[in-house]
């Protein structure tokens, strides 16, 4: 309905705004709850949210794609919004109130207190370099995937491979986390996916041959499975490692890690693309993926050092609980 160049680019600068601030606060007070609701069984329930997270990906487009269809440039707007405002009203009815359970000495949790911490700074990294291979494919992997001359249906299906990979795979990484790994050695391993999922779907400049299209397919599952490995992994660290280092084990904590968490991942998700469009014209796709390739490698490196010096010695399956009572007990 507006007519003009500058005032439509202008109006929907402000509605990206809008729903950014929105996506921010839905996200940062969802992993909040789920951390104060489930402290027994952190990354699985988190892991849990992601692959619904993960299905919105996939049916996302295509519901969009058919309500514009079926409509207009309007109508996949006005559907959304009017399932977002029930949404709303469901959660003021449905979700459960949260009180302090227990009243705590301590002033508050601080953001920059809590990337003072090594191991939760380490968390951070990882879904930074994670959301930025997130960013990265999704400005240029359709232009790498031209040279295929895909219908647009399947260049659809390819980005949903990584996607729906993500959305599987997140109940078995969160599962792991909670049983039988640490959230770091998760990390590490997703660090190493990410690395070799890149390295396919150019392929990377060092290794020989030219783009095959199931090999770069290979390359996308690996993918979606390093990202499960590292999203689900980096938040339960993060928790963790924070209230084992003194911060209170409360809804204010559960805030402002789901809070780092948010907007690290929106952090990556701005350097992703920004990078990959400026490497892709001036390197073409394989050479651009070095950044990826590069940058996990990196970070798992960092974090399998941190593991050898920190050698963790508490048991693999512990909860919240576990690490509030060790604090007490311990003053």
């Amino acid at each position: 309905m507006v007519e003009g160049h500058y005032p439509f680019i202008i109006l929907s600068f402000v509605i990206r705004i809008v729903e950014a601030m929105g996506n921010a606060a839905f996200l940062t007070a969802s992993f909040a709850i789920i951390a104060m609701e489930f402290p027994d069984n952190v990354a699985t329930t988190f892991a849990s949210l992601e692959t619904f997270f993960g299905l919105g990906l996939i049916v996302g487009p295509t519901v969009g794609g058919a309500l514009y269809q079926w409509g207009n440039f309007m109508t996949p707007f006005v559907v959304l919004g009017f399932m977002l405002f029930l949404s709303a009203l469901m959660t003021m009815f449905v979700l459960p109130e949260h009180q302090q359970r227990e009243p705590d000495d301590q002033t508050g949790a601080k953001l920059i207190q809590a990337l003072k911490i090594p191991g939760v700074f380490l968390a951070a990294l990882s879904i930074v370099v994670t959301s930025m291979s997130i960013g990265f494919l999704q400005a240029t992997l359709e232009p790498h995937l031209r040279q295929f001359h895909l219908s647009p249906m399947v260049l659809g299906l390819m980005f949903v491979i990584n996607g729906g990979t993500y959305a599987l795979m997140a109940p078995c990484w969160g599962w792991l986390c909670d049983r039988y790994l640490y959230p770091k050695v998760v990390t590490v391993i997703g660090c190493v996916l990410l690395a070799v999922g890149f390295s396919l779907i150019g392929p990377a400049p060092f290794i020989p041959g030219e783009t095959v299209l199931w090999v770069t397919i290979v390359g996308l599952v690996i993918h979606g499975l390093g990202i499960a490995a590292q999203l689900v992994a980096s938040f339960t660290d993060a928790l963790r490692t924070a209230i084992q280092y003194g911060f209170p084990n409360n809804l204010e904590t559960y805030g402002l890690i789901s809070g780092l968490w948010t907007s690290t991942f929106a952090f990556g998700a701005f350097i992703g693309p920004s990078v990959a469009g400026v490497l892709y014209e001036h390197t073409g796709f394989p050479y651009a993926t070095l950044f990826i390739i590069i940058s996990s490698l990196l970070v798992g490196v960092f974090v399998a050092i941190f593991l050898m010096v920190s050698r963790p010695t508490g048991p693999v399956h512990v909860s919240l609980r576990y690490y509030d009572e060790m604090r007490r007990s311990s003053n």
